[in-house]
């Protein structure tokens, strides 16, 4: 769900057919004219991923290899819920840039421009990758009976009748499943912190059983390890059909521990900041967790789902309601991958798109503040409607297919109103308010550029016009922006409560037009994000990661 978020992309660059996810670098050629598929591979600045290890233990660091394995399995799955059989598909393209852009996309789709084909021999995608039948419709799937049909760890498959049956996915993909739970196992053997070494063993189990609460739950209670692993299947945003199915991932993390004491600090204004949303009392009654856990982290490899198309600079887990009911959720900060994407995109993109006298505004801090908070969002607002006890539903089931773009969208522009609050109440006193709302803006014109198929696409357009139509953004007559200081902290608040109240009301038919008739790039806009284009400035950055880059 809150992949992000605020995007990076990491697909793996590589000389290997069907090697995508290594750390092999191509060799310097003679500038030569670059074919147009070269050009799109250009599209993503190169970036090395790693981080000191020096105060890791000799376990540990044996541990992260290990760990690493785990990931490439789920990196495999992935590739068979997106595609289908990876070696085969490789196998048919010959052009090496065509290859490595495939390996970025898992699959002839272009995930940042709108999943539009980039191969011959291949139409629209499939929303429902491979979780589903190619020729199931919505009217089928919803008048289907079954008790597990919405559950996040199932394929749909149908039988020799065309019946519609559930695999639960220990089954489907049983072979690598067990083995990468023995990896956990075998990590957990090697781990220091006991949190750890629980979750570790817990995750191992609900790999082979697709129960994954209780490891949910561990997750939860880890507040010391040094190294961190956000595994298994995770995110719906693959399932593009009914938006249910989890996408397999591994993500594995070493914790930064200057720059997570900063953050712990804000904890604490998690239960009056629920109280301060600008919404209607019931839609704010639900519990603010005080406690949950707000820590930064380098990022030092990307397996599966997560290294596909946009990638995540930050996490907000675990997804399961019942979870957030008992101990709210993480929000994890992927700085180093932040401070990358900051560095060689969203400061570049400004120099562009926004009016030259608020580019000062633009500051890293800034950038960092908006994606924490983005993740605090998540958490706060609603996760049941309100509709009484008989008719209790979760917004995810009420929503269906656009609860992931409107969830989105509420994390953006909520976390933006909770910084503001901040500022307000003086909690924040070091940064210029006006750094966050132009540093947001910029960050918009980023995310533009990966189309508005994904839900972070839907969601950036939704707040765009809004701000643009409420008179919070500007447009010169030279195709730059600019952020309307007078009326920006009113407007971010009206779109806020708007969302939440949408959420909370579960009015999927709201829902579904806003999104559909908001949630798309216009021809002024595109025509503006072209000349970022033009300016040969990378859409995103791929990773240079693994055992040798890390020097394990």
């Amino acid at each position: 769900m809150k992949r992000i978020m605020y995007l990076v992309v990491a697909g793996v660059l590589t000389l290997s057919m069907f090697a995508c996810n290594n750390a092999e670098t191509p060799k310097e050629e003679p500038a030569t004219e670059k074919t147009e598929m070269e050009m799109l591979v250009d599209n993503y600045a190169e970036v090395e991923l790693k981080t000191d290890l020096s105060h890791l233990s000799d376990n540990q660091r044996e541990m992260l290899g290990i760990l690493i394995d785990a990931a490439d399995i789920m990196e495999e799955i992935f590739w068979m819920e997106a595609i289908g059989e990876k070696e085969a598909f490789l196998a048919e393209i010959e052009d090496e840039a065509t290859r490595k852009y495939a390996c970025i996309n898992y699959g002839p789709w272009d995930r940042l421009n709108g999943d539009k084909p980039f191969m011959e021999g291949y139409g629209e995608k499939s929303k429902g990758a491979k979780y589903y039948p190619a020729n199931i419709t919505k009217e089928e799937f919803e008048a289907w009976e079954n008790e597990n049909k919405n559950s996040w760890y199932t394929l749909v498959k149908r039988d020799e009748n065309g019946e519609l049956y559930n695999v639960w996915y220990h089954v489907a993909f049983a072979d690598r499943i067990n083995k990468a739970a023995d990896l956990l196992e075998k990590a957990a053997d090697l781990a220091e912190d006991e949190g750890f070494e629980n979750y570790l063993r817990l995750r191992a189990e609900a790999f082979r059983t697709d129960d994954y609460l209780a490891s949910d739950l561990a997750w939860m209670d880890m507040q010391e390890n040094m190294i961190d692993f956000v595994v298994g299947p995770i995110e719906s945003y693959e399932d593009q059909f009914m938006g249910y199915r989890a996408a397999h991932s591994g993500q594995l993390l070493i914790k930064d521990i200057e720059w997570s004491e900063k953050l712990a600090y804000f904890g604490q204004f998690l239960p009056e900041l629920q109280a301060s949303l600008p919404v209607p009392e019931e839609y704010k009654q639900e519990e603010a967790h005080a406690n949950a856990d707000m820590n930064v982290y380098d990022v030092v490899y990307y397996g599966g789902d997560c290294n596909a198309g946009g990638k995540n600079i930050a996490i907000n887990l675990p997804n399961d309601p019942r979870v957030h009911a008992q101990k709210g959720s993480r929000k994890l900060q992927l700085k180093n991958a932040m401070q990358a994407k900051f560095d060689k995109i969203l400061v570049p993109i400004s120099e562009v798109l926004v009016v030259e006298e608020q580019r000062e505004n633009i500051s890293f801090d800034a950038f960092f503040e908006n994606v924490m908070f983005h993740e605090v969002a998540h958490g706060l607002g609603v996760n049941q409607t309100i509709e009484g006890d008989e008719s209790v539903r979760t917004i995810r089931d009420a929503l269906a297919d656009y609860y992931s773009g409107l969830e989105e969208a509420k994390a953006d522009i909520t976390g933006l109103f909770l910084v503001t609050e901040l500022h307000d109440m003086e909690v924040i006193t070091d940064k210029v308010l006006k750094d966050n709302y132009v540093t947001f803006l910029a960050g918009i014109f980023r995310s533009v550029r990966f189309g508005a198929s994904s839900a972070h696409g839907k969601a950036n357009m939704i707040e765009f016009y809004y701000l643009m139509e409420n008179g919070a953004i500007e447009r010169n007559d030279e195709g730059q922006y600019k952020v309307n200081f007078e009326r920006m902290k009113a407007v971010v608040a009206e779109l806020s409560g708007l969302i939440i109240q949408t959420q909370g009301d579960g009015n999927y038919d709201f829902a579904k037009q806003w999104l559909d008739e908001k949630g798309v790039v216009g021809e002024t806009l595109q025509a503006d994000i072209e000349r970022v284009n033009d300016a040969g400035i990378p859409k995103d950055i791929v990773f240079k990661q693994g055992k040798d880059v890390l020097g394990i």
